[in-house]
């Protein structure tokens, strides 16, 4: 049995790059970067106006002014501004030659015909000069970044219409457990719906990845091992959910074991998900998951789904958080460090919350994030701070 750092180490270190594909920018958002973006050109590629108003010499203010002609936005200036002169200009339009100051429209009176003068304030030029923001081949994006709505238009400024990205993992689920049923039957004696594959399923899913589900196996070993075959031929991870503990119909680890998986560890020193299992194929990649709920969350949260970004060549940071715990929290087996759910009091409070177990699946639905205390350690004081996973 290892500890979670020790289990999270083994995990990313095996991780390999997935291959690149280019997709259309608008199907962009929520992969990551296979190349580093660089722009192709100035920005701003040349001196623009940044309001709307006249372009001028400064030396003639306040003038009056002469007005020689009306430049719109995206349209070339067709005189150069000479003595006594200038042009209206729009807001993002080129800045004539030898003009090098514009005067807002609302510090300016016409006398009706082509003749401006200045009356307000003219201290700033209002000119964006070329390439004050970025010069050409600039970075813009590094390579591995998880790009985000706010990134999109900084691949279409550089040109990127079909950036490089790194394909989504392919994921194949298989639950595990003869007493499961799906959601839309009514359990009958001894069954329980199965909840686990629908919560790990919208967890991949969260990350890019395209999930496969090959519904429930039964407790059979011989039926696991021929499912098993296909997924991971056809996956580049598999994830079990249940038959990893050790009662007597947990073949997971035997199954992945016997399919050629080198299983990197089988318990991980922790409350709960203790009976996690790792193991690493020539082409794929294996978890068995533990078969309860809050356990199966826990697990995708903290292990598979940095693992999946890990093959998608990204950096996962961990969302910890320092908070002050409201009221204490006590516990009976220390062995193991536990990873307790809490509730949010405010914004860097919080406080445990009802919790009965790894079954108790709606503890997860309220909760801001797990605490984690460490083993041989038997509670948190009230008022202590401590260190919170934050979902």
């Amino acid at each position: 049995m290892i500890s979670y750092e020790e289990a999270y180490k083994a995990v990313i270190s095996r991780a390999r790059v997935l291959s690149a594909e280019a997709v259309p920018l608008g199907e962009a958002r929520g992969r990551v970067l296979a190349e580093d973006i660089l722009i192709d050109m100035d920005m701003p590629p040349f001196d623009k106006s940044a309001m709307d108003g006249y372009a001028c010499r400064k030396e003639d203010l306040p003038g009056p002014l002469r007005v020689v002609e009306v430049i719109q936005a995206g349209v070339a200036p067709q005189k150069d501004i000479g003595p006594g002169e200038c042009a209206k200009i729009m807001t993002g339009a080129k800045i004539p030659n030898g003009a090098d100051w514009v005067v807002m429209v609302e510090h300016c009176t016409t006398d009706g015909e082509d003749r401006v003068l200045i009356i307000g304030p003219v201290e700033e030029a209002n000119i964006c000069i070329q390439g004050e923001d970025l010069r050409c081949g600039d970075k813009l994006l590094d390579r591995g970044l998880l790009l985000e709505s706010r990134h999109i238009a900084l691949l279409a400024t550089a040109g990127y219409a079909a950036p490089k990205v790194i394909r989504r993992p392919r994921v194949g689920l298989i639950a595990t457990g003869s007493e499961l049923v799906e959601p839309e039957h009514k359990p009958g004696t001894c069954q329980i719906r199965n909840s686990n594959s629908w919560q790990i399923c919208a967890q991949m899913e969260e990350t890019g990845a395209k999930v496969r589900y090959y519904g429930i196996v039964g407790d059979v070993e011989d039926d696991l091992d021929r499912i098993m075959k296909h997924a991971l031929v056809e996956n580049d991870v598999v994830l079990f959910s249940g038959g990893v503990s050790m009662g007597d119909y947990d073949f997971v680890p035997g199954v992945m074991a016997r399919n050629g998986l080198t299983l990197i560890f089988e318990a991980v020193a922790m409350r709960p998900g203790k009976p996690t299992t790792f193991g690493v194929g020539a082409d794929a990649f294996c978890f068995g998951l533990p078969g309860n709920p809050v356990s199966t969350f826990l697990q995708c949260e903290i292990l598979v789904k940095p693992f999946l970004y890990a093959l998608m060549g990204h950096v996962f940071k961990a969302p910890w958080r320092w908070c002050v715990l409201s009221d204490a929290y006590t516990r009976k087996r220390t062995g193991r460090a536990a990873w307790v759910p809490v509730l949010r009091v405010d914004e860097d409070t919080v406080k445990p919350a009802p919790y009965h177990g790894s079954a108790h699946i709606s503890a997860l639905s309220s909760s801001f994030g797990f605490m984690v205390i460490p083993p041989q350690v038997a509670g948190v004081e009230e008022g202590a701070r401590t260190k919170i996973w934050v979902l």
